[in-house]
C-alpha cells in the first residue's frame, strides 16, 4: 500500500492507496539549492542584486519610499524579507518617510491580527502601514492605459512615492504564468476597475494564459506594463520549498530578477503529466487553502492529469469559506458549470464582473471531471451549492470516486497542486 500525505490547512490528509492503482506521484524536483539559513539567502540576494544598484543606493536622496508587501493569503515570509529591505532603505536615506502598502489585490482587507502574524509586532508597532482597498476609488490615481486598452489606476501612494519597491514570492500561477514581480502592482495595488479589465474572459481563455507561461501571455503583458508605468524599481522575491522554507531569493530589477526567479522555479517545478481516471491534489495547505476561490489554482494541476469524465479530489481546509460572494454566486445561481461557462464567455472586457475569472476556470475544470472536495462538514453546503461533491477525508473521497468510475480506476496524486507546473 502507498501512503501519501496531502497538505491540508496546518496539518495533512493521509491517503492510503493500493500500489496497483497508483499511476504516479507528481512533486517538485526537490533539488537541494542551499543548506544555509533563509536569512543568509535573503541577505546575499540583497547584496548581489540582478540588473540593479543595491537598494541602499536607489534609496539615496529619496524622501518618500513605498514598500509593497503581500497580504495574508500569501506565504511570503515578510518577517524575514521586510527588515533587511527597510534597513537598506534607511541606510541610503536615514530620514526617508517609508510607508508599507499591503497588496490585497481584490481580496478582503487584511486584519490587524493577520498583519501581526505575518509581519511581526515590531514592524506593525513601528512602521506606517496602509492596507490597499481596490474598491475605494478615492484612493486611486490614473497613471496610464494598459496595452489591452484598460485604464491603469493604482493606489495613490504609488505616484506619491519617489521610490517604489516590493517583496514577494515566485511560484507557478494558473493564468499569470508565475506569481511575484510585477503582480505586486497589478493586481496587488491596482483599482478594482483595472483588475477586472485585466482578468477578462478572453484573456483567461487564451492558450498562453497558463502555468509557467509568460511569453505571449496577455495578462502578463498588462501586468509588466503596469509595473514599469508605476515605477517599480526594486524587488525581493523568494522561492519556497517544503514547509514554506526559503530556498532561493532574487533581488534587483523587477523584470530581470523576476525572470531569473521564474527560470529557476520552472526548473524545479515542471513535471510531466500522468493521466489517470482520478487525480488527487491540494492547494499546498495553509495559507493558500483558506478559501475555495484560492483552491481553484491547485485544481488546475489535477485538470492537467485527469481523463475526461474522470474525478478530481481536492483537499482544502477552507477556514475562510468560499472567498468571495460574487465567485460563489456564479455557481449558486446557475444550474450547472456549463451555464457558468456560457454566461462568462459572453461578458465583454469592459464589463468583467467580480471573480468571474476564477469562476471561469473552475467551470472549465468541472466541465472535464467530477470534483470531490475534502473539507470540514461546515463547508458541505457551500461545496454542494457550487456543483461539487463533499467528502470528509481524502480516503472517503477516493472511495466515492472509485464507486463512480470503477475499481480499476487509476489515481495520480499531486500533493501540492500550486507547487508544480504540469506540462509536457
Amino acid at each position: 500500500m502507498a501512503t501519501i500525505d496531502i497538505p491540508y490547512g496546518k496539518t495533512c490528509q493521509r491517503l492510503i492507496l493500493d500500489d496497483a492503482r497508483l499511476a504516479g506521484v507528481l512533486r517538485p524536483s526537490g533539488e537541494a539549492l542551499s543548506d544555509v539559513s533563509p536569512e543568509t539567502i535573503i541577505r546575499e540576494a540583497l547584496e548581489r542584486p540582478i540588473g540593479s544598484p543595491p537598494l541602499s543606493e536607489l534609496a539615496r536622496g529619496k524622501r518618500r519610499v513605498l514598500v509593497i508587501t503581500s497580504d495574508h493569503t500569501r506565504p511570503v515570509p515578510s518577517r524575514l524579507t521586510l527588515p533587511p529591505m527597510l534597513a537598506a532603505i534607511r541606510q541610503g536615506s536615514p530620514d526617508a518617510d517609508i510607508v508599507i502598502l499591503i497588496a490585497t489585490g481584490m481580496h478582503r482587507p487584511t486584519t490587524e491580527a493577520e498583519l501581526r502574524r505575518k509581519l511581526g509586532d515590531g514592524i506593525v508597532d513601528r512602521e506606517a502601514i496602509v492596507v490597499h482597498d481596490a474598491r475605494r476609488d478615492e484612493d486611486m490615481s490614473l497613471i496610464g492605459t494598459l496595452p489591452s486598452g484598460g485604464a491603469l489606476r493604482v493606489n495613490r501612494l504609488v505616484p506619491w512615492a519617489e521610490l517604489v519597491v516590493s517583496d514577494g514570492f515566485i511560484e507557478p500561477h494558473f493564468f499569470a504564468g508565475f506569481s511575484g514581480g510585477r503582480k505586486s502592482i497589478l493586481p496587488g495595488v491596482a483599482s478594482r476597475e483595472t483588475v477586472l479589465y485585466n482578468h477578462n474572459a478572453g484573456f483567461i481563455a487564451h492558450p498562453l494564459a497558463a502555468q509557467g507561461s509568460l511569453n505571449g501571455n496577455p495578462l502578463h503583458r498588462d501586468m509588466a506594463y503596469a509595473a514599469r508605468t508605476a515605477g517599480l524599481r526594486f524587488i525581493l522575491n523568494v522561492l519556497l520549498g517544503d514547509g514554506h522554507r526559503v530556498i532561493a531569493a532574487f533581488a534587483g530589477d523587477p523584470e530581470e530578477a523576476h525572470a531569473a526567479g521564474c527560470a529557476l522555479s520552472l526548473r524545479l517545478t515542471r513535471v510531466m503529466p500522468v493521466e489517470a481516471e482520478i487525480a488527487v491534489t491540494s492547494n499546498g495547505g495553509y495559507p493558500l487553502d483558506q478559501n475555495l476561490y484560492q483552491a481553484v489554482k491547485g485544481m488546475t494541476a489535477a485538470e492537467a492529469c485527469v481523463k475526461p469524465g474522470g474525478a478530481i479530489v481536492m483537499c482544502a481546509a477552507l477556514d475562510d469559506g468560499h472567498g468571495g460572494e460574487d465567485f460563489f454566486n456564479w455557481f449558486a445561481l446557475r444550474a450547472n458549470p456549463a451555464e457558468v461557462a456560457r454566461d462568462i464567455a459572453q461578458v465583454p472586457p469592459e464589463e468583467t464582473r467580480m471573480d468571474q475569472w476564477e469562476a471561469q476556470i473552475l467551470a472549465r475544470v468541472l466541465g472535464k471531471a467530477t470534483c470531490f472536495f475534502v473539507t470540514g462538514e461546515e463547508n458541505r453546503a457551500l461545496v454542494e451549492r457550487m456543483h461539487m461533491r463533499w467528502a470528509p477525508d481524502v480516503n472517503a473521497a477516493v472511495a466515492a470516486a472509485t464507486a463512480l468510475l470503477g475499481d480499476s480506476a487509476r489515481v495520480t496524486v499531486i500533493p501540492d497542486g500550486v507547487g508544480v507546473v504540469v506540462r509536457a
